[in-house]
């Protein structure tokens, strides 16, 4: 069974949900962000299915890089790595993870949104 949950820039489509992965396909409005985060535990790797996004992403103590991801094109998010997605456009991305949902280290929002 599919779960939708609303947020903010878009929502989720939460399609597998086990003890060891979760599947998700995030649907992100064009102009919208998500937070800038990192995760503690959380492994996960993004890949767009349609649509245009910036990817910013960067180690502690190192300079922030962007890429802009198009379709079919993969990134690993390992634990640390602070990172913000940015629609370009509307925007569908598949994100496969571990099953931490709740690992959230929010350092930006601007949403208004806090939490660890």
């Amino acid at each position: 069974m599919t779960t939708r949950v609303e947020k903010p820039w878009g929502h989720e489509l939460i399609w597998a949900r086990t003890d060891r992965y979760v599947g998700k396909v995030l649907h992100i409005k064009a102009g919208e962000a998500l937070s800038l985060q990192y995760h503690r535990q959380k492994d996960e790797t993004v890949m767009v299915l349609r649509g245009r996004m910036r990817f910013e992403h960067f180690r502690d103590g190192e300079p922030p890089q962007a890429t802009e991801l198009a379709p079919m094109q993969p990134f690993h998010i390992a634990p640390g790595l602070r990172h913000r997605m940015i629609a370009i456009e509307d925007t569908d991305v598949l994100e496969v993870s571990t099953p931490e949902l709740d690992d959230v280290v929010r350092l930006e929002d601007r949403y208004g949104r806090s939490g660890q």
